[in-house]
């Protein structure tokens, strides 16, 4: 731990990869409004050409704001502040439009695509650039598609390898055993060269297809206000949550089948939230629903609580 204050005691670098770890968009798009509300600058940026396959991340074209044709190419980027540890006063007429908390100067961020070849490579250059910064502790944002309901609060679950951050946040260690994204890679790598790690994953609904997913992005961005001591303004995320919301509410009443599996989906929710739920009777439930579905599509699924199910989170 970082000058003998605990996870919180140092400089935090939170990460989030576009691709198999982030469905909805929900994990880059937390991150991606903190870095346009932290007074952070680029400090560090990989090789796309080395870690990059193009066809399988394809480049995009865009127009700016003047009108100019911008490409941008598949990357990862680590932003930090121009002054480690400053916090700066917002002003009264943007004090709605910067994070704040005596843990706003030691945000660091690492934004960017999974890479599609050399993940070693990426690992150890990506963890070079931390331990150049004086990284103290990482938090990476995933998101998996789930059977969840879109109805309900968005599960959050947060764990830890390391024993230390376990104990002082009373979070839990992960039991996941199968196939991985480059979080994993990266938190592995991190642990053993001793920097302590923490995972927030977020459960998409999976019949949701059109991305993002601005209620799953809040609750990331609620749980990681919480962890991480600092104020994050919402901005319109609220709104469009509710109006992402209210879309679905629209299609599945036009919709028998859908609204009936939402149903189903709603059941086995409150069930595991019930307080008088036993560990014994939310898994006996959660086997009757999936015997009632039939599930056989691919065994991806997360749980019913959103944790991720027997062979991990289902690829966006």
């Amino acid at each position: 731990m970082t000058d003998g204050n605990g996870f919180l005691g140092g400089r935090l670098l939170v990460v989030a990869f576009a691709g198999w770890n982030d469905a909805g968009e929900a994990a880059t798009g937390a991150v991606g409004i903190l870095r346009d509300l932290l007074d952070v600058s680029s400090l560090f940026e990989v090789d796309p050409e080395v870690y990059f396959d193009y066809q399988f991340n394809r480049p995009t074209i865009s127009t700016d704001d003047e009108g100019h044709r911008q490409l941008e190419w598949p990357g990862a980027t680590l932003f930090g502040p121009a002054e480690p540890g400053v916090v700066g006063e917002p002003l009264a007429d943007d004090a709605q439009l910067r994070v704040s908390g005596s843990n706003a100067g030691n945000i660091y961020l690492l934004l960017g695509t999974e890479p599609s070849r050399s993940w070693k490579g990426f690992t150890a250059e990506v963890l070079d650039a931390a331990l150049a910064a004086d990284i103290g502790g990482i938090v990476f944002l995933g998101a998996m598609l789930a059977d969840v309901p879109h109805t309900r609060p968005i599960s959050i679950f947060v764990s830890s390898e390391n024993p230390e951050v376990r104990s002082e946040l009373q979070i839990e260690r992960s039991s996941y055993e199968g196939p991985v994204g480059i979080l994993s890679v990266l938190s592995h790598a991190a642990e053993l060269v001793g920097i302590p790690t923490l995972s927030i994953w977020a459960s998409v609904p999976h019949y949701v297809h059109n991305a993002p997913s601005p209620k799953a992005m809040l609750a990331l961005i609620d749980k990681l206000e919480e962890i991480i001591d600092v104020v994050i303004p919402r901005g319109d995320l609220v709104t469009e949550a509710d109006e992402w919301q209210t879309g679905i509410d629209t299609l599945a009443a036009d919709d028998e089948e859908m609204a009936a599996y939402i149903n189903q989906l709603e059941q086995a929710r409150d069930t595991v939230d019930s307080p008088e739920a036993s560990g014994e009777a939310i898994a006996q439930e959660f086997e009757k629903y999936l015997r009632k579905r039939g599930d056989g599509r691919d065994g991806q699924a997360g749980r019913a609580d959103g944790r991720p199910g027997p062979d991990g989170p289902r690829q966006p």
